[in-house]
């Protein structure tokens, strides 16, 4: 007769695979403080223990068949500790005499062979990884565990979310506190082609709207040509009511005509002006003494 779990053994293995399996549909360890948790804990220690009792009505009657030396033999293996017995089971060779009863002989080839029970630890994790997948594709399948799409729409919210809360914790970018920086031209860029370049063109020498690559300025409000560009984004053009307050409208953010700004100021100090020979649009304005930033 084969010795049996304990039954503490079997609840503390129920008890791992709730952690699992809730983990699994939870993905937090939440439902430690969970009364449904608990309460699924004790059903599973209940069975376990009535599990066990069958178990001993069925030892008991096994017991009284067996023989005088096999009463003994089994007792005596009953006292060996569970985890020793564990340990054997899965790494102690066979004894010669155990040898001797597993010994398979082919016949028409003459090998002999040991036909060994494969360990229990094998077994024990081919059960378990077989339960697992299981389980796991069903979450899969009918549960938003695991899905990529509905972890991306996840951290996508959490990214927009994390994105408005430094927003609103950022002070805005004003006149006062804008500042230019080589950092802002590559995203300027791109926002001056979505926002500008309708009517200045996209390397912004100017076409409906005039040339802003070279010395001369239709407005001039300001004393450096970095707080000028900010300027007439955020408040428009006075003399010219296509060039609108995009700024003030709520179009673009401060933070955007910093950069916009920035873009503009690179392609006006530091690269060649468009020319008209080029495609540029004619001077406008008056000639432009800017401050240095």
């Amino acid at each position: 007769m084969k010795q049996r779990t304990p039954v503490v053994v079997n609840i503390l293995i129920i008890i791992g695979l709730l952690i699992v399996f809730y983990y699994l549909f939870v993905q937090s360890y939440a439902f430690l403080g969970s009364p449904y948790f608990w309460g699924t804990v004790v059903i599973g220690g209940i069975l376990a223990y009535i599990h066990s009792a069958i178990g001993d009505l069925i030892e008991n009657n096994k017991f009284k068949k067996l023989s005088s030396e096999e009463k003994a033999a089994y007792l005596a293996e009953k006292k060996v500790p569970f985890l020793k017995r564990m340990y054997d089971a899965a790494f102690k060779k066979q004894s010669a005499a155990e040898e001797k009863d597993i010994l398979i002989d082919h016949g028409f080839d003459g090998i002999m062979e040991l036909d060994n029970q494969l360990p229990k630890w094998w077994v024990g994790l081919f059960y378990f990884g077989t339960a697992f997948c299981i389980v796991y594709i069903c979450a899969f399948s009918f549960t938003d565990f695991a899905h990529p799409l509905s972890e991306y729409e996840k951290e996508y919210k959490e990214q927009l979310a994390a994105i408005d809360k430094y927003n609103k914790e950022q002070p805005p970018v004003t006149i006062e506190t804008a500042k230019y920086s080589a950092d802002n031209i590559a995203e300027g860029k791109e926002l001056f082609k979505t926002n500008c370049a309708s009517c200045h063109r996209e390397d912004g020498g100017g076409g409906i709207g005039p040339n802003l690559t070279d010395n001369f300025w239709i407005n001039q409000p300001e004393k450096t040509l970095f707080k000028n560009v900010f300027h007439m984004d955020w408040n428009g053009s006075p003399n010219n009511p296509t060039m609108r307050p995009f700024g003030k409208n709520g179009e673009v953010s401060g933070g955007e005509i910093e950069k916009i700004a920035a873009y503009v100021y690179h392609i006006n100090q530091e690269q060649a002006p468009v020319t008209q020979a080029q495609g540029g649009a004619a001077p406008q304005g008056t000639e432009a003494h800017w401050e240095k930033e």
